[in-house]
């Protein structure tokens, strides 16, 4: 079932690398969105003490008109004493909303989209794996007309590559290759997190899934919908579990069962 508002509790392009950054990417300066323009940028929130503030600052930091909603979902290392004493009610562009309990990912998307109020929509983790610079390439299509839906690849190219987990990245080409096969589309990297949509395109989507299987789920439902999709390069700092990575082959194999079942049911 989708979640509403009413679900939970509501509270309240630069070029040169941030400090600390890992990574750095080749960015062509785009023409700036139309004035009339607002990004929602939808951030699920779970055990992340350790890096949200640092990429809030990274997404507020890019020039584009947006909106922030950050959804916690039943974190217990911290994060929700961050959140309420230092960011909630603390920048007009931000909104903070709470599950109690632990959901996962899809369920915390599942919340933002139901609050965000922006023209595109862009899925943002909380970790720093993911360069918010890029924000103007992975709107480019969208902006003049030429896609729907946009998935950033971290495998056509693009900047900096932190050296990481081989069967990962075994794993992660196996999906997106029966992902291809059920859906007739040719991406290179379906389970990236950087995925972007026009408001109307995400908010037509009845999305079910709760947790990492989000990704097959929301790919199964664009490629049936028939929304023109762009896939762009992106860049990518991979951490791995000590640092805080959360998905694991159980979500592999759920991912599997996902992209059969939204073959033939909606």
């Amino acid at each position: 079932m989708t979640d509403s508002p009413s679900n939970d509790r509501a509270r309240g392009a630069d070029t040169a690398a941030p400090a600390g950054s890992t990574h750095a990417t080749p960015r062509m300066r785009l023409a700036p969105p139309p004035e009339d323009f607002t990004l929602s940028v939808l951030i699920p929130v779970y055990n992340e003490v350790a890096t949200l503030v640092k990429i809030l600052e990274r997404v507020r930091a890019v020039d584009i008109k947006k909106e922030v909603v950050l959804v916690d979902d039943g974190s217990k290392d911290g994060t929700r004493d961050l959140l309420a004493n230092e960011i909630e009610g603390k920048y007009p562009d931000v909104k903070v909303y709470y599950h109690d309990v632990n959901r996962g990912k899809g369920a915390a998307l599942r919340t933002a989209i139901g609050y965000a109020t922006g023209d595109i929509l862009l899925v943002q983790d909380a970790d720093l794996e993911y360069d918010p610079r890029e924000y103007h390439t992975l709107l480019a299509p969208i902006l003049d007309g030429r896609a729907d839906v946009v998935f950033g690849s971290r495998f056509i190219g693009g900047g900096a590559h932190r050296v990481h987990f081989f069967w990962h990245r075994m794993g992660n080409g196996l999906l997106t290759l029966l992902s291809n096969m059920l859906t007739n589309l040719n991406l290179t990297d379906m389970e990236v997190c950087y995925k972007v949509f026009k408001a109307e395109a995400l908010k037509s989507i009845n999305l079910k899934s709760n947790r990492f299987d989000f990704e097959p789920e929301i790919t199964a439902k664009v490629a049936r919908k028939r929304y023109r999709i762009y896939e762009v390069p992106i860049s990518y700092s991979g951490r791995d579990y000590e640092e805080g990575k959360k998905i694991g082959w159980r979500d592999g194999v759920q991912a599997i069962w996902t992209i059969i079942k939204y073959k033939f049911v909606d």
